[in-house]
């Protein structure tokens, strides 16, 4: 089965520290239950983030530790989780040279960056979540010994987990690696992946990085009255109408796709603009690159809050 990627987050800590070993065990157990619920320990700013499929998703969550494993927690804002993408092909060269005292490190490498091709993207590795780089290793003669391979393919990896905009994750890309140098002496493993690390930052802020955000698509049950109503707080909310059909007791299906970020408060919103008679559902849909103010407002918030 293949599980979707949790689209919001939420910073929590234990309100006593010696909470702190049991918090970390019982959020342990509620991810081996839940596979789209998800727990990292952000080291930029020491807190733990736990991530799921919506507000009411987390909201349970907290619910059950409180009730469950008598934790009493404290939790910030929701946050969304948006992701990068690169969108345009950037060839690199990357030259690492340190000495210090005896043996040194040197890497030298030429690589292209760009999105990962299609038939990568269609394949069964990408869809299951097995790899998310597109790897390929174009060197000829030996200018680069393919024992570094492995390493220059893992520093590229583990810079897919921090974009260059906003530090998100970026989904998919694709390296061709097709020349290069090596010293007799001072390249090693660590040189050719910490060479990778570098060239990635200074190439995929050439790569046209995009900020993508969770789009949801969303269904709601309104009474025919109320329609004007629910779609005009829908067009406030970014929101994209696909499909209005009238149901059994004079009711109307509304399907719309809405950026999560634009849905915060939603179910509180709709009883007030339909008193009380509508309801709805959300799952998510599909990441799309977010405008150019909300992009740049993100991308500002995270670099404040470094």
């Amino acid at each position: 089965m293949v599980f979707p990627e949790p689209v919001i987050g939420l910073a929590i800590e234990p309100k006593t520290q010696k909470d702190v070993d049991k918090m970390g065990m019982a959020l342990a157990k509620l991810a081996e239950e839940d596979p789209t619920f998800k727990v990292r320990f952000d080291e930029d700013t020491n807190q733990t983030v736990i991530s799921g499929m919506g507000e009411l998703h987390l909201e349970i969550i907290v619910d059950r530790l409180r009730r469950e494993f008598k934790l009493e927690v404290t939790q910030g804002e929701p946050q969304v989780n948006y992701k990068e993408a690169l969108t345009k092909s950037v060839k690199h060269r990357e030259r690492l040279k340190k000495q210090s005292g005896g043996s040194g490190l040197f890497a030298d490498m030429e690589f292209e960056l760009s999105p990962a091709d299609e038939a990568f993207l269609e394949s069964e590795d990408f869809k299951n979540g097995k790899e998310k780089l597109q790897f390929v290793w174009d060197i000829v003669g030996g200018s680069i010994d393919k024992n570094y391979m492995k390493p220059i393919r893992d520093g590229f990896t583990s810079m897919m987990n921090n974009g260059v905009l906003a530090g998100y994750n970026i989904d998919s890309m694709k390296v061709r690696v097709y020349d290069g140098s090596m010293h007799a002496v001072d390249s090693k493993p660590i040189a050719f992946e910490l060479c990778a690390k570098e060239g990635f930052k200074e190439a995929a802020s050439k790569a046209g990085p995009t900020l993508m955000e969770p789009i949801m698509k969303l269904e709601v049950i309104t009474p025919d009255e109320y329609v004007g109503n629910v779609i005009g707080d829908l067009n406030r909310r970014r929101g994209l109408v696909k499909n209005q059909e009238p149901r059994t007791g004079g009711v109307i299906q509304i399907l719309a796709e809405v950026p999560l970020s634009e849905m915060f408060g939603y179910v509180t919103d709709l009883r007030t603009n339909t008193s009380g008679r509508a309801n709805s559902s959300m799952e998510f849909a599909h990441y799309s690159p977010a405008p150019a103010g909300i992009a740049k407002a993100v991308i500002e918030k995270s670099k404040s809050s470094k």
